[in-house]
């Protein structure tokens, strides 16, 4: 199921080049909330991304419910009040390195992807910088590290826990990609 979600996202929303296409269904991705009253994290380790080196184009998307907590409360407080995970269980990036990068030479690269971020039902254009780290024909590697805004995405904080939750979020992501191979 998962390796068929991840093919219909390939063929639906990125027009990826039939030449090589790197993979991956176990992205890792954090995010930290600090406030003077309480820091929160949470991890996902299921996030599924391709990138396309003929093209450069990059789709990364998550489901809001993989995110794990500390405790089951917080978890809660997340899918069903902020981030409403029924009515938008996912997040999405698609997009395409602003500069091209050297597939066939090993090497780690400073990136930019622009392109569109969609959390919470609400789409925004954004530039995303991260290290690629390339092993021709074995294996990529992405850091990423940006913010969210969780006015920019329509996500609403009650004033009764507004000095808990922080109102910018920073966002970690690291992927490991291997060359897709058809089955």
């Amino acid at each position: 199921m998962k390796t068929l979600l991840l093919c219909s996202l390939l063929t639906a929303h990125c027009s990826l080049s039939s030449a090589q296409t790197f993979l991956t269904q176990t992205g890792e991705t954090s995010f930290f909330s600090e406030t003077p009253v309480e820091n929160i994290t949470a991890s996902h380790k299921k996030g599924r991304s391709a990138i396309s080196p003929a093209t450069g184009e990059v789709v990364v998307t998550m489901q809001m419910t993989d995110f794990s907590f500390p405790n089951k409360l917080m978890q809660e407080h997340f899918n069903e009040n902020y981030i409403e995970s029924e009515k938008y269980p996912s997040a999405t990036f698609r997009g395409k390195f602003a500069e091209p990068v050297d597939f066939t030479k090993a090497g780690t690269y400073d990136v930019i992807a622009k392109g569109s971020f969609s959390l919470h039902g609400v789409a925004q254009e954004r530039s995303l910088k991260g290290k690629l780290t390339v092993e021709p024909g074995q294996k990529l590697s992405l850091l990423c590290d940006f913010t969210v805004v969780l006015k920019d995405h329509k996500i609403e904080v009650p004033t009764l826990v507004f000095v808990k939750v922080a109102q910018t979020i920073s966002v970690k992501n690291r992927y490991v990609y291997a060359p897709y191979t058809k089955q």
